[in-house]
C-alpha cells in the first residue's frame, strides 16, 4: 500500500505538471473564446471525487458501454476492462483528470507574469520555441511548479473516494493505497490497532515528504 501510494502521487504529479505546462502554453496564446475555453478546462476541478469516479467508471472506462470501449470496437479491438486489468493506472488517470485544472491554473497565472520584452528579445536574437521554453519559460515557471507539487502531494497522499467507488482496493490489494488500507483495516477488518499503526506510518511518510518539499520551496524562493 505504501508503494501504491507513492505510485499514485508520482504518476498524478507527472501527468498534471507536464500536462499543465502544455495546456497553459496553449491557453496563453490569443484565441477566440479564450475565457470560455479556460472555464471548461478548469471545471473538472470542481467535480466532487466520488462523482468524477462514477463518471469514469460507468461512462468512460466501462468495458461494456463506456466511451473507450466504443472507440476500441470502432477500430476493431477488444474492449479493455480497465479496473480489472490496470486498476492502479485507472486510479491515476481519474485523479490526474481532477487535478490537472488546478496545475493548469497555477502555471497559466505564472506564465502570464512573464515579461513580454524578454520574449521579444529572445525572438530577435533568433531563439526558437524550444530554446525559449528551456532557457526562459521553464526557469520562470520553477516556483509555480514547486507550489503545484507541494499542494498536490499533500492531498494526493489521502486519495480515498476514487478507490472506494471504482475498485474498492482490488483486485486483491492491487489498487490499495495507505489511506484506503487504514479504512479497510479499521472499518472492515475491525482491527483498530492495525489501522492505528497504518495511521502512524501515514503521518511519518507525509512528514518526510513535506520536509523535502519545504526545503525545495525554500531553495526556490531564495533564488
Amino acid at each position: 500500500s505504501i508503494w501504491n501510494t507513492l505510485l499514485i502521487v508520482g504518476g498524478v504529479l507527472l501527468i498534471t505538471v507536464i500536462g499543465g505546462i502544455g495546456i497553459a502554453l496553449l491557453l496563453d496564446q490569443p484565441m477566440w473564446g479564450q475565457g470560455i475555453v479556460r472555464i471548461m478546462i478548469i471545471s473538472p476541478f470542481f467535480v466532487m471525487p466520488p462523482v468524477a469516479a462514477l463518471v469514469w467508471k460507468n461512462m468512460i472506462m466501462h468495458p461494456g458501454y463506456g466511451v473507450l470501449a466504443d472507440i476500441n470496437r470502432a477500430f476493431g479491438f477488444q474492449p479493455v476492462d480497465w479496473f480489472a486489468q490496470f486498476p492502479l493506472f485507472s486510479i491515476i488517470i481519474i485523479v490526474a483528470w481532477q487535478w490537472l485544472p488546478f496545475a493548469t491554473l497555477i502555471l497559466l497565472t505564472a506564465l502570464q507574469s512573464l515579461d513580454g520584452e524578454q520574449k521579444e528579445a529572445a525572438e530577435m536574437d533568433g531563439a526558437g520555441f524550444v530554446s525559449r521554453f528551456v532557457y526562459l519559460t521553464l526557469p520562470h515557471l520553477s516556483r509555480a511548479i514547486t507550489v503545484v507539487i507541494l499542494i498536490q502531494t499533500i492531498f494526493l497522499l489521502g486519495v480515498y473516494a476514487e478507490i472506494l467507488v471504482t475498485t474498492n482496493g482490488g483486485p486483491g490489494y492491487a489498487s490499495t493505497n495507505l489511506a484506503f488500507l487504514i479504512y479497510r483495516t479499521a472499518l472492515l477488518g475491525y482491527d483498530v490497532g492495525g489501522a492505528s499503526a497504518g495511521g502512524i506510518i501515514a503521518v511519518i511518510l507525509a512528514n518526510i515528504i513535506a520536509f523535502f518539499l519545504m526545503r525545495a520551496v525554500g531553495k526556490n524562493l531564495d533564488k
